[in-house]
Order: structure tokens, then sequence, then C-alpha cells
């Protein structure tokens, strides 16, 4: 072909839509649909087979895009609140993984070094596999979605060292002398650039970064702004890694979180997910590319051991999080969601390789796992929801965190969702009506009261105080969740006026059928407006 990179993206998403729809009308998850679509075009089946190099680079903006996106609704602070889960927990699970690699050398008959950085390669979960599902189920600003988050920022950290000291420990691994000249060396170069990282983002991108997109926002051009949140995103992960040695995954998340305070954070969501959604299907695609499905003929019981010491290391997270206090039915929800491997994992496997310290065939096995370990995920999920809705226990916190403040606002008006028309709705609103707002990201204004949190969840309407309140504004684009939120706010109120906003005629009948009062449907009000000024 004549172009290598169109024929990926027409082939891999092409493929990924034929697949993904056919996964879904199974009542399979559409990333099943991904991952078999890139078998499909992969060079170990027949037939078309694309460029797997320039699909993995491709898959890296997937990547990028998806930690920014998380790091936007993700503030420092919540990342403080589960450290001291997070940082034991994930340490003290990389090491037992890392041990039952070292097992593992006896029975394939490896040397001990080559069994410690297979065990390193299957300790790391996948960053984008995670967050899907944690966005598929909407949990990822609920207490076990932190977890999960913090989790992953913690074994990414503890994957960067590691990337960093193999090189210098590959001789000693090897059977060479201990050279701790070397290691220190290689330990204080990547300290230092983590640090001189952490001050030069947290301290000068802070201010710079929400300044560059306030004056492009102040411009009008919706493409410009657009170009600017990704060019920060993208530009930012390409500086965390080409200059201080961090993943371009960490660097992205670390942009959008000190972007999270901005009043811009929400608009700089909304214009990065279109290209989000359509850079993590490309890199469930890339997955499903390098698995030889060959490999479960020739080694079916190693794939299996391999694949066992996954389950295991998702059974430590289990119990490491009972052990910290969080409860059964969250603890089983982040170790579902951990019990897998992805591109770290592939990463880690090229560099053993290439200093000598690893083999291809302990690469098979772990390309094998991960795209098995993937599959499987949404069935443990499955699993782990079924026995969540049956306890006959009240539900449980997802972690050990106050309820919000209830309001003590009386005859007021409650705004869900402070992004591009919220803040209109907020302006309007100004000297006539108590406002109170509920969004899950930082909202930037003085003098504003603001519920940060999920609509959705019961103790975020109960702290609204519904049923003293006059008006319901619920100015969010998702109409699924609007939904639930204008039922339960009926429910609590059914003398509560509630408006809300969609974008199709089907949207505007579902959130009517839910108890809304009047629901606006942003194009036909604009025509309209149109008309009346034609007609005047």
């Amino acid at each position: 072909m004549e172009s290598p990179l169109v024929a990926i993206i027409v082939l891999g998403l092409g493929l990924a839509f034929v697949l993904g729809t056919l996964a879904h009308r199974l009542k399979l998850p559409p990333l099943v649909g991904y991952l078999l679509a890139g078998v499909a075009v992969g060079p170990f089946t027949p037939g078309l087979v694309v460029d797997t190099h320039l699909t993995l680079q491709l898959a890296d903006i997937g990547v990028v895009l998806l930690m920014f996106g998380v790091g936007l609704h993700f503030a420092p602070r919540d990342l403080l609140k589960v450290k001291s889960i997070v940082l034991p927990g994930a340490i003290i699970q990389m090491a037992l993984i890392a041990l039952l690699g070292l097992g593992a050398s006896k029975f394939f008959h490896w040397p001990l070094a080559q069994g410690l950085v297979f065990g390193l390669c299957l300790s790391v979960a996948s960053t984008v596999v995670v967050l899907r599902a944690l966005q598929d189920r909407r949990l990822t600003e609920t207490g076990r979605g932190r977890i999960a988050i913090g989790w992953l920022v913690v074994q990414d950290l503890m994957t960067v060292l590691v990337l960093v000291l193999l090189p210098a420990l590959a001789d000693t691994l090897k059977g060479g002398a201990i050279d701790i000249p070397v290691i220190a060396r290689a330990l204080a170069i990547t300290f230092g650039k983590l640090g001189l990282f952490a001050v030069l983002l947290f301290f000068i991108g802070a201010k710079l970064i929400p300044l560059v997109l306030h004056y492009i926002a102040h411009t009008g051009s919706r493409e410009l702004f657009r170009l600017a949140v990704l060019s920060v995103a993208l530009g930012v992960a390409f500086a965390a890694a080409y200059f201080f040695g961090v993943s371009i995954a960490l660097g992205a998340f670390f942009a959008g979180m000190i972007l999270s305070g901005s009043p811009l954070s929400q608009r700089a969501a909304e214009e990065s997910l279109p290209l989000r959604d359509a850079f993590a299907v490309l890199f469930f695609v890339s997955v499903g590319m390098l698995f030889d499905p060959g490999i479960i003929v020739r080694q079916p019981v190693a794939l299996a051991l391999t694949f066992g010491i996954v389950l295991a290391g998702g059974a430590a997270a289990y119990l490491l999080l009972r052990l910290f206090g969080v409860k059964g039915a969250s603890a089983l929800t982040i170790a579902v969601s951990l019990t897998q491997i992805g591109e770290f994992s592939f990463i880690l496997a090229d560099l053993g390789i290439g200093l000598g310290v690893l083999q291809e065939e302990a690469r098979d096995l772990i390309l094998g796992t991960g795209i098995l370990s993937i599959l499987l995920n949404p069935l443990l999920f499955a699993i782990a929801g079924k026995r969540e809705a049956s306890t006959t226990a009240p539900p449980e916190p997802d972690l050990p965190r106050p309820a919000p403040e209830p309001t003590t606002l009386s005859g007021h008006a409650v705004l869900v969702g402070y992004g591009r028309v919220g803040r209109l709705i907020a302006d309007g609103l100004k000297g006539t009506l108590p406002l109170l707002v509920i969004e899950e990201g930082a909202v930037g204004e003085e003098g504003l009261e603001h519920i940060r949190g999920n609509a959705v969840r019961n103790d975020v309407l109960k702290a609204a105080n519904l049923p003293g309140a006059t008006f319901l504004f619920v100015a969010i684009p998702e109409a699924f969740e609007a939904g639930q939120i204008v039922e339960k706010a009926r429910r609590a109120n059914p003398g509560l006026r509630i408006v809300a906003r969609a974008h199709f005629d089907a949207e505007v009948q579902h959130l009517l059928t839910h108890g809304a009062d009047k629901v606006v449907m942003g194009e036909r009000e604009i025509a309209l407006a149109m008309l009346d000024f034609a007609r005047s």
C-alpha cells in the first residue's frame, strides 16, 4: 500500500467498528471486537497485514489523550486522599508478582534474572484497560475509581524506575559484578529528572498552561482551542518522556491534573473527547496485532501458568485492599480492574530482550497473557457486579471519606454541570436566586457555592437540599446520566421545576419521560431564534 498510515487508520478503525458492533450485538464489550480486529490485521493471521510499529505509535496518542482526560477530573488532593492505600499496596503487589516470576523461572528452567524481569512485566496493569472499564461503568469519580487510578500512578512511577535501572543492572543480572557507582548514578539521575519535571510542571506549568488556554479561549475560535488542548496534552507527554524519562502516560496525566482547577477544564475535556475515543480504539487494535494465536497450541501449559500469575496478582491486590480497610465489594471491583497487563508490560519486555536478560519466548508468553487477560477482564467485571448486586448488606462506601457538606440554602436553584452551558445559566441567574452548582471538577469562581461530585450519587443530591429548592437546571450533555438525575430529583421534590438539555429528539423524550418539565434541544432553539429574527 502507498500509505501505511492511511491503511492503519482505515483498516483498523473500520474493522474495529464492524467487530465492535458485532460484539455489542452478542452482549459482549465492544473492546473484544477491537482486539479481534487487531488479530485479523496482525502479522500472525493470513490476509491483510498493517504496520505493527506504526500502529503502536498511534496507540500511544490514545494513551496520552486518555490519561490527560482523567487528569482533568483528578485534582492533586484526590491523589493524596488515597496515598495511604495505593502507595504501599501497589509496591507490595508488584513485589509479590516479581517473586512469583522468580518462582516460574524454576519451572521454565530460566536464569533467575529472566524470571525477575518476567515477573516485573506481569506486575503492571494496563492503564487504558483500567480507565476504559471505569469510564464505561461510571466509576472514575467514585472512591474506588480514585483508588484504582492512584494505584496505576504508583505502578507507572515504579515502572519508570525499573526502565531506568534495568540497563544499569543488566550486566549484574547476567552474572557480572555489582557496580554500585553505576546504580547510584542511575538512581540520582532518575530522581533528579523526576524532581525537575515536578517543579517545572507544578510551579511553572500550573500558571503557564491555564494562561495560554484562557488566551486562546478569548479568541473565540473553537478550532484553535481544540488545537491548544491537544498541543498541551501531547507536548507535555512528549517532553516528559524525551527530556525527563517519565512515561508519556504519566506526563499527560499530570498535565491534565494541573489544569483540573481551571474553569476551562470541563471544556478541555469535551474538546478532546472525540480524538480520545478514536485513538483508544487504535490502542486495542494494536494489542490484538501483537498476539500470536499459535502460542495457545505451542505452549498451553506455560501460557496457563503465566496467566495464573496475573490472576494471583489480582488476588493479592484484593487482599491488600481489604487489609488497608477497603470494603469487600469495592475491593473486588478495584482488584478485578487490575487483573490484566498491557502496554507497559510490552515495553518492559522489549527492553529486557534488547539487554539480553529476557528471551523471545518469554515475550510471546507476556503478549499472549496480555490479550487473554484483557479479553477476560469484562467477564470478571460482570462477576464482580453480580456479586455486588446480590449482596443483602447496605451499600458500602468506596473508601473512608466524608459525605458532601449539606447546603444551608433554600428557595434556591440547583445547577448540575458547569461547562459552557452551565456558566451561561449561572451568569443569567446572578442576583435573582441563590445558586448551588454541582460539578465533578473544580468550579474556579469565588463566591459560588459548589458541591464537588457526580449528581447521580444519592449523597450528592441529598446535600443539595432538593426538597427546599425551586429550580433544577441539568446542563450536562450526557442524556443517560441526566435522566437518572431528573428521575431522582422528581422523587425528592414533586413540585420542583426541572429544565434539562438535549441534542436529539430521542433524548428530549427520554428526559421528559423521566420527569423534566422542559427540555431544551440546542440546535432547535438556535433555529427558532434565527427564524424569529428573520420574521421581526
